[in-house]
């Protein structure tokens, strides 16, 4: 990709068009600020187990089931459509006790082997947890590490879109991390520079907080947006 696509995708992602206003605290994109404040503040303090506590639970699912509905994963012939907030307990229980290495991986350190085994491990329990019988997608469970660690863009049929145009791997996989960690390295400029510019909404007061976006997320933004103009 062009590096002046990179700077066109974003600056769509974040101004918006035609129906979509584009990355505003009342809008749709800000559902993964929420969630994503919401359970990168228990890692920040130190208190990522008290997520599935009797005091959290609750909330816990509520924030992840919210934004999944809001990105689309509640629609449809979704097998999530006929559940609750509620469902997503066992998930929450094991990312509360999960190697806590996973918190610190994002797109800038996917060649060390050992974070690409960590993200496909917590795939394959995460699928468990949800029902294998389901199927759940990639899309599903990259929105979900997405949300809650910000450490891999979320496949949804935008950003494949993408990868298919840059000749990478489509399915949520080693090669795929290691394609995608190519690219972070072939354009880290550009997207370490809108790394410390993004920041997320704050619920209460709809500002900005002093927590950036990761390099992944910065490169969903980049592929999904890419993804569309496709």
């Amino acid at each position: 990709m062009q590096k002046d696509n990179i700077e066109r995708n974003i600056k769509e992602f974040l101004e918006g068009r035609g129906k979509n206003k584009g990355r505003h605290s009342d809008e749709r994109y800000a559902s993964f600020d929420y969630c994503f404040n919401y359970f990168q503040s228990f890692r920040e303090n130190g208190n990522i187990s008290k997520l599935a506590d009797n005091k959290n639970i609750q909330s816990s699912c509520m924030h992840l089931a919210f934004y999944l509905a809001s990105w689309g994963m509640f629609r449809g012939s979704s097998f999530l459509l006929e559940k609750s907030a509620r469902y997503f307990t066992p998930l929450i229980k094991k990312i509360s006790k999960f190697d806590k290495k996973i918190w610190e991986i994002d797109a800038d350190n996917y060649a060390g082997k050992n974070s690409i085994k960590l993200l496909l491990n917590f795939k394959k329990q995460a699928s468990e947890l949800l029902g294998d019988d389901k199927k759940p997608s990639d899309t599903l469970i990259t929105k979900i590490m997405l949300g809650v660690f910000g450490n891999i863009p979320a496949f949804d049929d935008f950003f494949k879109k993408f990868l298919k145009k840059e000749k990478y791997c489509q399915t949520f996989n080693e090669t795929s991390l290691k394609q995608l960690g190519d690219y972070y390295e072939r354009n880290s400029n550009k997207i370490k520079k809108y790394k410390h510019k993004i920041f997320t909404f704050d619920f209460l007061t709809g500002n900005e907080t002093k927590r950036n976006y990761t390099n992944a997320k910065i490169i969903d933004m980049i592929g999904f947006t890419e993804g569309q103009n496709k």
